[in-house]
């Protein structure tokens, strides 16, 4: 896992450091999108402001991006390879209102909406509300 993330970080032209790793190696293990407050949390030994600057240059390289789910705090997660964070590569998000967690769904890309002469689209944010098969499954029993 080490040297797959060391290959992401080399590929956006961010330097390898090992707190780069750790933190970019615990936001590839975890299922669903992350909060700073999720990685403080996680990575309990590592200073805050360290994990603030990584997330804030791992984004300004493309290397994760940005989600604003609703629930008050911004979610992070790690971009597929290709991915430029171009609009042609937006995707869509679920949010769980049980376990509050935000999931990528990469493969399901964000309506195209015509807007009007004159505008540009620079992002989208499009997330799904409802509750997951987990919690969905612990509802019924």
């Amino acid at each position: 896992m080490e040297d797959k993330c060391i290959e992401k970080l080399n590929r956006r032209g961010i330097k390898p450091t090992a707190m780069r790793v750790l933190i970019l190696r615990t936001m590839m293990s975890i299922p669903s999108a992350v909060s700073l407050a999720d990685l403080e949390e996680e990575l309990d030994t590592v200073d805050k402001s360290t994990i603030f600057r990584a997330i804030t240059l791992f984004h300004a390289h493309h290397l994760i991006h940005c989600i604003d789910d609703g629930s008050g705090a911004l979610k992070y997660a790690v971009c597929s390879d290709d991915c430029d964070c171009s609009v042609s590569d937006l995707h869509s998000h679920f949010y769980c209102e049980r376990c509050h967690r935000t999931f990528c769904f990469e493969n399901i890309h964000v309506p195209v909406v015509n807007l009007p002469d004159g505008f540009t689209v620079s992002s989208v944010n499009y997330v799904l509300k409802g509750v997951c098969p987990a919690c969905a499954a612990r509802e019924k029993n």
